[in-house]
Parts: C-alpha cells; structure tokens; sequence
C-alpha cells in the first residue's frame, strides 16, 4: 500500500500524487497558445486541470476540452484599471477556488498573478505560483515620473499584498527577478526559478528553406503598438530606401485597443506608401515566417521572452531585436542575429544592412537560431522543469504524452500576447487593498 492506495504493479510507469491543477490566464485564447502543451502535461501526469480565464469562444474551449481540460470563464478587465472590476475578479475567483479546491494554482501575467495568488491565500493559503512572464509597461523606465510612476507604485503594493504567502515562483529573465527583490513584491524567502520562456515546439516549428532574394524579406510579427518598435521600424526602412537598398518589411498582427497601438488607418497608410505591407492576423504565423529572411522584433518593452522571436529560431531565421530584457539574451548579439538599443532607427538600420550587404548572412545566422533555440528553449524540456519544480511529475519518470492533435488555434483576438504591457494598473488600484470587503 502506498498513501492507502494500492501499490502499482512492478514495471508500471510512476506518476506523480494526482492533484487538481487550477491554471489562470488573462485571456483565454493565451491558455491555447501558451499554455496548451504544459496542461496537456499536466494531464498525462495524471492531474485534473482546471483553465480559468475571461473571453473564451467555442474553438478555444473545444480544444481544451478535448485535451481533459475543464475551461471556466473569470470576468477580468485585462487592460481596465477600475477597482470595481478588480474586485469583481477577486470574487469571482475566490468563489472558483473555494467551489473546486485546487491543490495546485499557477497563474501568469500581471493581473491572474495578483488576484489568482491573492484569491488562493484568502480561501485556506494554498499553494499558487506566479509565472512572471514580464513585468512590462510600469518598470519598462528605471526612473518612471507621472502616470508610469503611479502605476509602478500601484503594482509594487499590490504584488506586496498578494504575494505574501508564495513559496515558489518562476521568472523569465534575470531583470524581472532583480526588479521583484528590488521592490519586495515577493517575500525574500521566496524561491524564484529563472525559466527559459514558454518555450517553442521544436516538432511543429522546423526549419524552413530560405525564400529567393532579392528582395530580402523583414518581417514583423506581434500586435500593432507603438511600444513593439514599429515606427522605429518604419524609419529604419526609411533610412536604408534612402541609401538605395531595395527590400521588403512585412508585419503580421492584429490591431489593438490599447491607447498605445497603431490604429488601422495608419497601417493603411504605410502600406499605400510602399513602405510595409500589413498582412493583419493570422492562426499560423509558420508559412510568414517562411516567406521571410529575418525576424524583426525592435521593442521598447520588457518582453519576458517572445514567443515571437523563439518560434522564429525553431524555423531557422536570424533576429534583429533590441537588448530590452528578454530579448537580447534570448538570440545572442552576432550568434543568430542581432541586439540594438531600443528606440534607434540608425542602429536598427545598420543591423538590417548587414544582411543586405551578405547575402549568406541569414543563412549562416538562422542555422546558429535553430540550434540555439532547441538547446536552451524547448517547449518540452521547459514544462518539465515546471511540473518537476511543482511538483507535478517526477524527475526521473516524464509521462508518456499524447500525440500533437494538430488542432490550429482559435483565430486570434484584438489582443494576442502573452504580454504585461497589455495590463495596466492606477493608483486606483491600491484602493482595493484597503476595502473591507477583502483581507
């Protein structure tokens, strides 16, 4: 007997203690194209998984559900900075843990990490795990003032208030921990386990043969935001169609109702003056990216660790992005491609050069991606460094997976990434700490 239960026969794969899993997202088409493959682990691991979020359609519930996982709509305001919806979320939360008693939850991004940690430690301390997956917009500025100083401000207390009971969370890059003990936001005893992304499907993201050129193909993958870097991008092009380069930028992406995005009429534009052509959104980024040369990512935002730029490197294609934290790091200045300062179009220009001047270049560079990204970024060997960590599945026992079910994800929503700079926090916010409502 083992815990009461029968020992399983001699030969017999072990598993891990079957838990309930309670995985919360900011947005439920993310738990799909994030998230998927980790609580499709979670279930071969022999743990009931529950995928809580706001704005599920019917094909992002149909795959969860056909992979055993129990979709449940939360109301969260990801971009609102309202009190009122705040609490609205806490509640709603409190009343999901206390009705189906997780023993396990993991959130990710700013707002499931508040709340989620918070709802769990008010309804009997449970055992949550933030995933910090960038902290984005707010501690983008080593010295904020105004409105970016409030915000910080606020997301300092309430990571404080939250946060205070967690045991173990994971980060994506060295700036973001350096930043949670700077300011407290997790108490010093905390274990932070630094992880390499969300990881890419090195299976299902393989290498590409390059497109002929000319012309070299740039393409932009992300939403349409000014913070991503795509007027820095467009000036760049400008810069180098002056000089008589001839080349094409393409960017792939939805537009957004985040004040900071590019609105429609403005893509419009661009593209009636040659400058870009603007494919809008897609469900499968895989044949842009092999219609193009080299990934351009020239974000002004703490990014965590793109999926973008990983996926990318699965499909062997050099990046040129900024040395934002998440991002430099994650391609290795001059090993498959290149990092420049955020908001230079001049240097931004000159690394797209490189490429123009060498045609061997993307070659050379997207087979160094490829190796490097399966080396230190599979999405495989990233979610057994998460479940072992939790707890979830044995070190010396992975579980034998399901086959990939090819299910194409949903078609993308106004909002796709999996990205903090897309919630934001007021001052406002701090309110909540001091209603009576909650603890």
């Amino acid at each position: 007997m083992i815990g009461g239960q029968p020992a399983p026969p001699a030969g017999a794969p072990q598993r891990p203690t079957p838990r309930r899993v309670l995985v919360i997202g900011g947005l439920a088409w993310s738990l799909v194209n994030f998230r998927l493959q980790l609580m499709r682990r979670m279930v071969a691991n022999g743990h009931e998984v529950i995928a809580a979020a706001p704005d599920f359609d019917p094909a992002t519930q149909a795959i969860l559900e056909a992979a055993r996982i129990d979709p449940v709509h939360v109301p969260m305001d990801r971009t609102g900075i309202n009190p009122r919806h705040d609490l609205e979320t806490l509640d709603a939360l409190r009343r999901l843990i206390r009705q189906r008693r997780p023993d396990v939850v993991l959130a990710y991004t700013m707002k499931p990490i508040v709340y989620g940690c918070w709802a769990a430690r008010l309804e009997g301390d449970l055992r949550c795990h933030p995933l910090f997956t960038g902290l984005g917009y707010a501690f983008s500025d080593p010295n904020p003032t105004g409105k970016r100083r409030a915000v910080r401000a606020a997301a300092i207390l309430l990571h404080r208030h939250a946060l205070r009971s967690v045991r173990l969370g994971f980060v994506y890059n060295d700036a973001d921990r350096a930043d949670l003990r700077r300011f407290r936001m997790v108490p010093a005893s905390t274990r932070l386990v630094p992880v390499p992304g969300s990881g890419a499907d090195t299976a299902h993201f393989t290498p590409q043969p390059l497109p002929a050129a000319p012309p070299l193909v740039f393409l932009f993958v992300g939403r349409m935001l000014f913070s991503k870097g795509l007027t820095d991008l467009r000036d760049a092009a400008r810069l180098l169609r002056g000089q008589g380069h001839a080349f094409r930028v393409e960017l792939l992406g939805p537009t957004d109702s985040n004040p900071d995005a590019v609105v429609a009429a403005t893509l419009d534009a661009w593209q009636a003056a040659g400058e870009v052509v603007w494919h809008g959104a897609t469900r499968d980024v895989r044949p842009y990216i092999a219609a193009c040369h080299v990934l351009v990512l020239p974000t002004r935002l703490r990014e965590g660790i793109p999926r973008t730029i990983l996926e990318a490197m699965a499909c062997g294609r050099p990046v040129i992005t900024t040395d934002a934290p998440g991002c430099g790091e994650t391609v290795g200045d001059g090993d498959a491609g290149f990092a420049v300062p955020p908001g230079n179009p001049a240097a931004l220009a000159a690394a797209m050069r490189r490429f123009l001047d060498d045609p061997g270049l993307a070659a050379r560079l997207g087979e160094n991606a490829r190796q490097r990204v399966c080396r230190n970024n599979d999405v495989h060997a990233v979610n057994r460094l998460l479940l072992t960590e939790m707890g979830l599945e044995l070190r010396d026992h992975p579980p034998t997976l399901p086959p990939a079910d090819n299910l194409a994800p949903p078609a993308l929503p106004p909002a796709t990434a999996d990205d903090p700079g897309a919630l934001a926090f007021s001052s406002a916010a701090i309110r909540v700490i001091s209603l009576g409502a909650v603890r």
